[in-house]
């Protein structure tokens, strides 16, 4: 179960209302207006609470996401590139977010770079279709998977601090 700050986090996030995916034009504007306000919200949120730790940006159809995301550990910044595309069936179906440069280096992980969400993340989202929108996949998807993932793979030795890996 998600802890007291992430329930308070996810608890300021607007939710949802227009049940529309990139196929339905109209309606589709009305949607992206809907993500971006919440996620416009949320980032606000982040940056109030010291804790902003991902930036997104979306072509201009709102189909195509990309930007960064960064884990704090042991007062080190780890940084990564993220993306993901909407998939024709949304807000059915959830977007499937991609670190490409940890592919291959984690279990949970797809091909492609694509994070596992599907035990955890996947059926909460069906459970709130449309409510939940792109800021709750960061907030209830990356986010966690980040805080669970990024500390082991450091102490495995797989992934190194960028000021770690010239020396």
């Amino acid at each position: 179960m998600a802890d007291e700050a992430t329930r308070k986090a996810v608890s300021e996030i607007p939710v949802l209302k227009t049940n529309s995916g990139p196929r339905d034009k109209e309606l589709w504007v009305q949607r992206l207006r809907e993500e971006y306000l919440a996620l416009i919200n949320y980032v606000e949120n982040n940056k109030a609470a010291d804790n902003d730790w991902f930036r997104l940006e979306s072509n201009k159809e709102g189909t195509r996401w990309f930007g960064k995301c960064c884990y704090i550990h042991e007062l080190l910044k780890y940084e990564f590139d993220m993306e993901f595309d909407i998939p024709v069936t949304y807000p059915a179906t959830a977007p499937e977010v991609a670190i490409p440069e940890l592919d291959g280096k984690t279990a949970k992980m797809y091909r492609g770079g694509k994070i596992c969400l599907t035990d955890h993340f996947k059926p909460l989202w069906a459970r709130n279709v449309p409510k939940f929108g792109l800021a709750h996949l960061v907030a209830l998807g990356l986010g966690p998977w980040l805080a669970v993932e990024i500390p082991d793979l450091i102490a495995k030795g797989i992934i190194e601090h960028k000021d770690q890996q010239n020396s």
